[in-house]
């Protein structure tokens, strides 16, 4: 059984992923709306790519706000008012405050360029390139109050060339992205995936929740 997911999603740059994302929902293999696009550096190009698909689109800039608490309440705050069920990172470059996910347990996803634990932090495909790393990827998973971290969901391996340079390998790792987010929301999509937000203790299932 299918479920149309409603999805917040959370950018801080160009969106290709959101746009990957659009792209999906457009051509019927994912069962999904975008409710509500949150950027929290205005200007990005990901907010444009909202607004060209009829999506609202939103900046929150944490300099206007005392603190990050309160921050992470208005940003609380629109995905409620948006009615979204399900939280999407694409390229947000901030961390995700208990406010946020204690509101959406178990359902804040993000994506990372490369095969967790491996190469954290903001750089990981240029610091998987620098180390001379054979193999690289992308993880999809849960996230939690740590960057990079949290039970993951799926992952992709993206080899390293001999011939590659860092453009190369980026543009490799960026097509995994692409398709490989919006497959692993339609999984959630049909049940595929199922996240359990009882308190079973059971992080994700691949079948039903045993509670």
């Amino acid at each position: 059984m299918t479920h149309k997911l409603k999805l917040g999603v959370l950018i801080s740059g160009n969106g290709s992923n959101l746009q990957a994302i659009i792209d999906a929902i457009a051509a019927g293999s994912l069962d999904a709306t975008v409710q509500v696009v949150i950027s929290n550096r205005r200007h990005v190009y990901g907010l444009q790519r909202a607004r060209t698909a009829g999506i609202p689109a939103i900046t929150l800039d944490a300099k206007h706000y005392e603190t990050f608490d309160d921050f992470n309440r208005a940003l609380l705050g629109e995905l409620l008012h948006h009615r979204a069920d399900l939280v999407v990172m694409a390229g947000y470059m901030k961390l995700v405050s208990s406010h946020v996910l204690d509101a959406f347990p178990n359902r804040v996803l993000n994506i990372h360029p490369a095969l967790l634990p491996a190469f954290k932090g903001a750089h990981a495909i240029r610091d998987a390139f620098a180390a001379g790393a054979e193999l690289t990827g992308v993880t999809v998973h849960i996230a939690n109050e740590n960057f990079d971290e949290g039970p993951i969901l799926a992952q992709r391996e993206v080899p390293i060339l001999p011939d590659d340079t860092l453009h190369s390998l980026e543009s490799r790792i960026h097509e995994v992205e692409h398709r490989l987010y919006p497959e692993v929301l339609q999984d959630i999509a049909t049940g595929k995936i199922q996240l359990c937000v009882r308190p079973c203790g059971a992080r994700y299932q691949r079948r039903a929740c045993p509670c």
